[in-house]
């Protein structure tokens, strides 16, 4: 069994009490069972501070979140008190996952860094190089891949490849995408897609605010050329975290179009708010940040979403 990750995985690092967005509020947090059985255990003043802090139904146990939405272990300075407390292997496997997220395959896990952190989303989205996948581990196994797996993993590397081809302006390179997913030419029409993601459930109304400015601008600018770099790595970031999906729900073209269509709702919210500033990369991470927030963490949006695609 091998363990895959994007070759820049060892750089990240979380920002911790520099986090302009913490993962620690505003999300539910539950506990696994491990991590659960520690805590009920946890002598002194911290572990008795965990067990009033923690609700346990027959569902499962979750950390009781405060009135400002915040985790009751995550103190004002932004630093956890877990951690401080414990260090980070008392941490529950969400929290000491988070940001990750993991696709399943015969011979491999794949293991990815979700664009919600912003500390994930400026390493991605910053790099000059195009992504490469590289193998962190392998335990030698003789493990092989399916032929739905093969076949996935083919034209996954065809779209990576189409994606990086940095001989054509990364817009153009949409249609060599479309042509491998068997969709038709790629076509964007922005007020439809900000209406259906209107209509799904969201989190912050700062996210509501640009999706009304996508939906009621009379034209979309141009984009600085400068900007071509980081919008390609936002697609191949897109496509390795929502291809996978297919060989649970067989959506390939469903999959690869809902790629296509997140891509293109931040690239137009991106030259509205700057088409002139590549220097400002901190705008690109920050619109990834709310679109994976409130789409790729929301699986009944992202199923609402695949749906309207089957469609049209």
């Amino acid at each position: 069994m091998k363990l895959v990750v994007p070759d820049c995985y060892l750089d990240f690092a979380c920002l911790a009490d520099r986090c302009r967005h913490t993962c620690c509020a505003g999300w539910e947090i539950d506990i696994d069972p491990a991590s659960l059985a520690l805590y009920q255990s946890l002598p002194g003043p911290i572990g008795e501070r965990l067990r009033g802090s923690i609700d346990v139904t027959e569902e499962g146990a979750c950390f009781r979140l405060t009135a400002r939405e915040r985790c009751p272990m995550l103190n004002d300075s932004g630093l956890c008190d877990l951690i401080t407390a414990c260090g980070d292997g008392a941490l529950c496997q969400i929290c000491a996952d988070h940001p990750r997220f993991r696709s399943f395959f015969t011979d491999r896990t794949e293991v990815g860094l979700g664009l919600c952190c912003e500390a994930a989303g400026m390493l991605l989205l910053s790099r000059r190089e195009p992504l490469r996948l590289t193998v962190l581990e392998d335990d030698g196994g003789e493990e092989r891949p399916t032929p739905e797996e093969e076949a996935l993993l083919a034209l996954r590397d065809a779209l990576f490849a189409a994606a990086q081809d940095r001989t054509r302006p990364v817009t153009a390179r949409l249609t060599s995408l479309c042509a491998l997913g068997g969709l038709p030419a790629p076509a964007f029409d922005r007020r439809r897609v900000a209406e259906v993601l209107l209509g799904l459930e969201r989190l912050d109304e700062g996210w509501t605010a640009l999706l009304e400015q996508l939906r009621d601008a009379q034209e979309v600018p141009p984009l600085s050329p400068d900007w071509e770099v980081p919008l390609e790595q936002l697609l191949v970031c897109l496509l390795y975290r929502h291809l996978p999906g297919a060989l649970d729900d067989g959506l390939v073209r469903e999959r690869i179009a809902l790629c296509l269509t997140l891509w293109q709702t931040v690239r137009c919210l991106l030259a509205l708010r700057c088409p002139h500033a590549p220097a400002e990369l901190p705008a690109l991470v920050e619109l990834a940040r709310m679109m994976s927030s409130e789409i790729e963490y929301d699986e009944e949006n992202l199923d609402a979403l695949l749906a309207f695609l089957r469609i049209i």
